[in-house]
């Protein structure tokens, strides 16, 4: 066979398999630059275990996560004295963040609480047109305190932290012991929950009861109660789902150790707070 038979031989061979291979394409629906349903589809399962594995069950442990930072106006008040504590959340250009999503019926959640886990507070703070936030602070003993602002921005939940330091002498408060109920403003708060393991899923089922008969609940912050929990050391703050029709919340203790509970629940329109002590085991 001659050379140019060979090539135009060749030619002609390449010919039909490009021809098969598009035809084959059109077959099973793979363009350039467009994905197929199963790729989509495997994508959004990447998605979804991404932001799974991002949903750290711990937060509070940085003034900065994720481009965001907590900005205290002031970093130091005076002990007794009521003052407006001012903040801002800043992106990473600095810019002032000014969108937030309503998580609990509220844009921003502010949690104040002394190093020794003593004096918690759960407050609202103000928005402002310029996107900074306010809110009266009154801190009646000397210590550093631990201010978290807990927030959702684009669907993606974040808890920021940092301290405040009020002057005087400290006279630091011994962590309570572990107990099944504590009273609270004459009623009594129960609770009922297996022991707690780290790093697994446990249930922290609350009662109220007054004189011995169950007290009825209000509604709180679009639940019947609002649970905050804090390791000891670190004070980091745990991801905590309420159930929206009892006092019922799943926590996630990710290591051993003591962690302090704050329970808050409205009865006669007023809202009240249970601290309890939890040890966690391995």
């Amino acid at each position: 066979m001659s050379p140019i038979v060979r090539i135009a031989a060749f030619a002609a061979g390449l010919v039909l398999v490009f021809a098969g291979a598009a035809f084959a394409g059109s077959r099973i629906d793979v363009h350039p630059g467009r994905e197929t349903a199963a790729a989509v589809a495997m994508k959004g399962m990447g998605d979804a275990a991404h932001a799974e594995a991002e949903a750290d069950p711990v937060r509070g442990l940085a003034v900065s996560d994720g481009g965001l930072t907590l900005e205290l106006a002031q970093r130091t008040a005076v002990a007794g004295r009521r003052s407006e504590l001012r903040f801002r959340i800043a992106d990473r250009r600095g810019r002032t963040v000014r969108a937030f999503d309503v998580e609990h019926t509220k844009r921003m959640h502010l949690i104040v609480v002394r190093r020794d886990m003593a004096g918690f507070q759960h407050l609202h703070p103000t928005q402002h047109a310029d996107g900074t936030w306010s809110v009266p602070l009154a801190l009646r003993d000397a210590g550093s305190y631990r201010v978290f602002a807990d927030f959702s921005v684009g669907g993606r939940k974040r808890t920021l932290a940092d301290d405040l330091l009020v002057d005087g002498t400290l006279r630091s408060a011994k962590l309570p012991s572990p107990a099944p109920s504590v009273a609270v403003d004459g009623m009594k708060v129960t609770l009922a929950a297996p022991g707690s393991r780290a790093g697994a899923e446990s249930e922290l089922g609350f009662t109220v009861t007054r004189g011995g008969r169950p007290v009825a609940v209000e509604d709180y912050l679009g639940a019947k109660g609002h649970l905050v929990a804090l390791r000891r050391g670190d004070l980091a703050f745990l991801h905590v789902h309420p159930d929206a029709r009892t006092l019922r919340f799943m926590a996630e203790f990710p290591t051993a150790g003591t962690y302090r509970l704050f329970l808050q629940f409205k009865v006669d329109g007023q809202v009240h707070t249970a601290v309890f002590t939890r040890e966690v085991a391995r």
